[in-house]
């Protein structure tokens, strides 16, 4: 896999239809500078807005995956996004003055040959390798989808669906060599679905620009003469359509004798774009969608993320440390005597986060809590899980540096036994809603494995600038 950033040459266009919308449209490949990502830009809009290609801006998974910023969307982004990932292409400018790609034959080969008629250039930045070195699993009981993936230092899918249909049967394919099968073994598959699915997606008005030479039809149920003619009224064909005896829909031959699965992988490569990083990773997928692909892909984005934050305030890698005391005073603005946590041991972003404070003699409190008696004050064992939780969201906003978290109540607070010198406090805390920039998180402290203290906190986050003026 290549090690330095690369985007393309010079500018290259396609126009065409597109599969669902049937509007025409016209893309337009551009480089872009290091580190730029992949964007796409609406030139048919006001202002021109810029839609980033990541989960964050997924807003609609019904068929295909779309994405938008307010009134600004982008449809079927997913061969697009392959042929990118495909190419190993890290920063790219797509500029389209429509709302969904043309859909040309069906799969992302167009793409594939207009970016490299286009030609790459290698660039100085080392490319941001998400480097996969945990289990990474997503399941879906109901659809019976499991995807997983596994430490690799490389990039390698396989795939298997099964859909119980004759025609199609029980299908699997694996990409092992990005350079050497992308372009010819796995770009040219077309999209797939069943007659039903089109008669359905006919009847909403759906698939205006399909055809029977952009899309492998399966036949999954017996239709009449009558049925197909007006299948064709309703798709607008200029050709009569009729079943082949291998269970298709006219005499659309496969380019592989498992294209309906290769093309599973051609998407999953498109929706695993949206990490916004290429990773190295072993990834294994049963029965593959969309809406799971990009929920696996949020999954990781998160875990990439995380990783980012470690390696920004986390100087010195340490086992089991994930920020000690330096790195969480580079993230909370609290100072002596008022830092009541000595390290983060683990962190889940978005969801939880557990720390320790090793209670010493030596605190201030002591001498005045109580002579002769030490305790904790238990409103301080509070303010540590409060600490705590404000490591949690603010690293959730990834931006600390500008911003501060105040609590607005304390509810549920209970202390269970008293902390005194010599212990260690786990302070645990865990999401348990959050809104834009406001958050609810319930705090449990532990020490020798006995919950000493708990409280539910509800708090806000705001910006530095804006904070309350005495």
């Amino acid at each position: 896999m290549l090690e330095l950033q690369r985007t393309i040459a010079k500018p290259v266009t396609l126009s065409g239809t597109g599969l669902h919308t049937g509007t025409s449209c016209t893309i337009t490949f551009k480089p872009a500078p290091e580190n730029y990502g992949i964007k796409f830009i609406r030139v048919d809009l006001g202002g021109s807005p810029e839609i980033p290609a990541n989960v964050d801006y997924v807003v609609d998974l019904s068929r295909g995956t779309t994405l938008g910023i307010g009134e600004a969307k982008v449809h079927t982004v997913e061969h697009v996004l392959a042929a990118i990932v495909g190419l190993q292409i890290d920063n790219i400018i797509i500029e389209i003055d429509g709302i969904e790609p043309p859909v040309g034959d069906g799969s992302a080969m167009p793409f594939v040959e207009k970016l490299l008629e286009a030609g790459f250039v290698t660039q100085n930045s080392p490319k941001d390798y998400l480097v996969i070195d945990q289990t990474v699993m997503y399941h879906d009981e109901d659809k019976k989808i499991d995807i997983v993936a596994l430490p690799l230092n490389d990039y390698r899918i396989t795939i298997m669906v099964d859909y119980q249909n004759p025609a199609l049967g029980s299908q699997h394919t694996g990409l092992f060599n990005l350079e050497k099968e992308f372009i010819t073994e796995f770009a040219p598959a077309r999209t797939f679905c069943f007659l039903s699915e089109v008669e359905q997606l006919a009847d909403q008005g759906l698939i205006k620009g399909g055809n029977i030479n952009n899309a492998v039809v399966i036949v999954d149920h017996e239709i009449d003469d009558e049925r197909l003619k007006r299948l064709k009224e309703k798709l607008n064909l200029p050709e009569d359509i009729s079943i082949t005896h291998e269970g298709f829909l006219s005499n659309n031959q496969l380019r592989f004798k498992n294209e309906p699965v290769r093309h599973k992988l051609l998407d999953m490569m498109g929706d695993l774009a949206l990490i916004g990083v290429p990773i190295k990773a072993q990834i294994l997928a049963a029965r593959p969608g969309h809406k799971a692909n990009v929920e696996f892909a949020k999954k990781i984005r998160t875990l990439y993320q995380q990783k980012k934050l470690v390696k920004k305030y986390q100087l010195v890698k340490k086992e089991g440390v994930v920020f000690d005391a330096n790195a969480i005073q580079r993230i909370l603005p609290h100072r002596y005597p008022f830092l009541l946590v000595d390290k983060i041991i683990d962190l889940e972003l978005d969801k939880r986060v557990v720390g320790v404070k090793c209670v010493t003699i030596n605190e201030p409190f002591f001498p005045g809590h109580f002579p002769g008696q030490p305790i904790m004050p238990g409103v301080l064992i509070v303010e540590a899980m409060a600490q705590v939780s404000g490591i949690l969201v603010l690293n959730s906003f990834i931006d600390p540096a500008n911003h501060l978290v105040y609590f607005m109540s304390i509810n549920n607070a209970k202390f269970r036994k008293p902390v005194v010198p010599g212990d260690q406090l786990i302070l645990e805390a865990e999401i348990i809603s959050k809104k834009t920039k406001y958050f609810s998180i319930k705090g449990s402290a532990y020490v020798d494995g006995n919950l000493v203290a708990e409280a539910e906190f509800m708090g806000a986050i705001v910006d530095k600038e804006n904070k309350p003026q005495n």
